[in-house]
């Protein structure tokens, strides 16, 4: 867990042009975001919960690290939204492999992919803030607003995740792309 500060985190990944690589997706593809065009909307996020197993040791004490399952139904809820202000690809991000999060895409009825960086290398690649918690690398939250392949916003850190995806809307809606 690196102790640099938010707005270091915010400037050093504003302007940067994602690395060329897939991303596994709950919808059985392979992702590049740094090919898609237009406006794109990812999520970066812990990890969300699997029913009836309890969460790592201390994890409501982590910043930051509790409201996945909020931000991702906040994403859901307001999809429709963003697309009617230009976003044309969202996805929610997370070191958790695909079948660990094709679960809770059916279960949450996302109308979106989620990622899987469990190999660590788009984290890494992007220089991604992350923390530690039961033995797993996680990404700390944070929300890209992505235009053809180069990340123009980021919103960080993410402390009100069920609000994320209104302040993502209201942002896009204000900046339209182009």
């Amino acid at each position: 867990m690196s102790s640099e500060s938010d707005a270091h985190v915010i400037e050093r990944l504003t302007g940067q042009i994602l690395p060329a690589m897939g991303l596994s997706a709950t919808n059985d593809t392979s992702v590049d975001l740094s090919t898609l065009p237009g406006r794109t909307v990812v999520y970066a996020y812990p990890r969300t919960a699997e029913p009836g197993v309890p969460s790592p040791e201390g994890w409501n004490e982590i910043p930051g690290a509790k409201g996945c399952t909020p931000q991702s139904c906040s994403f859901r809820d307001h999809a429709s939204e963003l697309r009617a202000v230009g976003v044309e690809n969202l996805f929610g991000l997370s070191s958790q492999t695909t079948d660990y999060q094709k679960e809770a895409a059916e279960r949450l009825h996302l109308p979106f992919a989620l990622l899987s960086d469990a190999d660590h290398r788009f984290k890494e690649a992007m220089a991604m803030p992350d923390f530690e918690a039961d033995d797993m690398r996680l990404f700390k939250r944070l929300t890209m607003v992505i235009d053809d392949g180069k990340i123009t916003k980021v919103f960080y850190p993410v402390d009100d995740p069920a609000a994320d995806a209104e302040n993502v809307l209201k942002w896009c809606g204000e900046n339209p792309v182009g």
